[in-house]
């Protein structure tokens, strides 16, 4: 029987309280249970893979996780992002229910969100949806994205059950250093991607939000071998703990140089690290030897808003060296800044023909202007780069956007 409105609350209290100590495995029941007291008939945990291709639902206890020990897929549900009414529940990240009524009931599709990242869809199965039961669906997938946030970092059977073949030691190394790939606030949005997931080698991104800062670095690292997944995971750490010291841009370029050096010797890196400042809309940031940043506004690239002379890459600059210069731009609200590494603009298709800029910019501006979140952008972006270079990249293609929305 559905719960009347003034006890629904706690129900998600309970699921708060048990989820402390909840092992991965007991998720779709704990999630089960607190669906019945809702007023559902069904309620299923499915989280999206890797590569944001798919929609798996988590395995229960009597199930086996998404890998075995030799590469081998478990049979676990699996519905695809792109022509699925689950998928399209997940792209834009709304609620969709299905039009018929069956023997079940009506399912509905219901996004799971931790923040502003999406972590997958809540498939909920009722009678009929009126909109307190839809709101109370919503508030459940909202908690289950929570629980699947904490459990997320130390927990194999998600990871698996996130992944559809193994994983490369240099990828595997660089994944534990990433953050998450959606972070904002109602003033500023950044999401990225990094392909290839399963294999990337030098490539890396970081962004973080410290006040009104939002902090953004990309990184390409020379090579595609775990040394060079090493490089990134280095400079990233050098990056985070000279920041978190309260270092300027300036500082942090010149510490990954000496961690490099010191460390990791004969290797070169090129990036970008930038502050936003999401009050002013003031930008800086540094450019050492890496493709200048993209400026969009109002549907169209700002032709050279953001690009200067660039510095030399970090790793062979010498002990003696200057900083690189920090540079400075004011945005306006809407901008969008696009950080990306050549492996993006230089992939070629079968006849030798560059991704390019215009392309890359054409496919962001055309996303948003539909309506999609900048996760969704991205995502419908890499599908091209993979199209446009027959599904197999040649390099790590990383991709960052940052989006500042000031209230107004």
């Amino acid at each position: 029987m559905p719960v009347a409105s003034d006890d629904w609350g706690s129900v998600l209290a309970d699921v708060l309280a048990a989820s402390h100590r909840l092992a991965p495995r007991q998720i779709p029941e704990l999630v089960q249970e607190a669906a019945g007291r809702l007023g559902l008939s069904q309620a299923r945990v499915y989280v999206a893979d890797l590569q944001q291709r798919e929609l798996v639902a988590l395995p229960t206890p009597g199930q086996a996780q998404r890998l075995t020990a030799d590469g081998a897929a478990a049979d676990l549900e699996a519905l695809p992002v792109d022509t699925s009414l689950a998928g399209h529940a997940y792209r834009t990240e709304t609620a969709k229910l299905t039009k018929h009524v069956n023997a079940s009931g009506r399912t509905g599709w219901v996004p799971i969100v931790d923040g502003i990242g999406r972590v997958g869809v809540l498939r909920v199965i009722a009678p009929e949806f009126d909109p307190p039961l839809l709101k109370r669906c919503e508030a459940l997938a909202s908690l289950v994205a929570m629980i699947l946030a904490t459990k997320q970092p130390y927990s194999d059977i998600l990871a698996q059950t996130m992944r559809t073949r193994p994983m490369s030691q240099q990828a595997e190394l660089l994944w534990a250093f990433l953050p998450p790939r959606t972070i904002g606030t109602t003033a500023v949005t950044s999401s990225a991607v990094l392909e290839p997931a399963y294999d990337a080698g030098g490539d890396a991104y970081d962004h973080s939000l410290a006040g009104e800062a939002l902090h953004l670095t990309l990184l390409d690292a020379m090579g595609h071998d775990l040394a060079s997944g090493g490089c990134s995971a280095a400079a990233l750490a050098a990056c985070r703990s000279t920041r978190r010291a309260g270092g300027r841009l300036d500082d942090i370029a010149k510490q990954i140089d000496l961690t490099m050096q010191r460390w990791i010797p004969d290797r070169l890196l090129t990036c970008v690290i930038a502050d936003l400042d999401t009050t002013t809309g003031r930008l800086d940031w540094i450019n050492c030897g890496h493709p200048p940043p993209l400026l969009i506004r109002d549907r169209h690239i700002v032709t050279g808003a953001l690009e200067r002379t660039p510095d030399l890459p970090l790793g062979l600059t010498g002990y003696d060296m200057p900083p690189p210069p920090v540079h400075t731009a004011h945005l306006q609200p809407g901008d969008r800044v696009l950080l990306f590494t050549d492996g993006v603009t230089e992939a070629r298709s079968a006849t030798g023909e560059l991704f390019g800029e215009q392309r890359l910019a054409d496919i962001v501006v055309r996303a948003m202007a539909n309506g999609l979140p900048a996760p969704e952008a991205l995502r419908r972006l890499l599908q091209e780069i993979f199209v446009h270079q027959e599904q197999r990249l040649h390099d790590d293609a990383t991709i960052v956007l940052a989006e500042w929305h000031p209230p107004r």
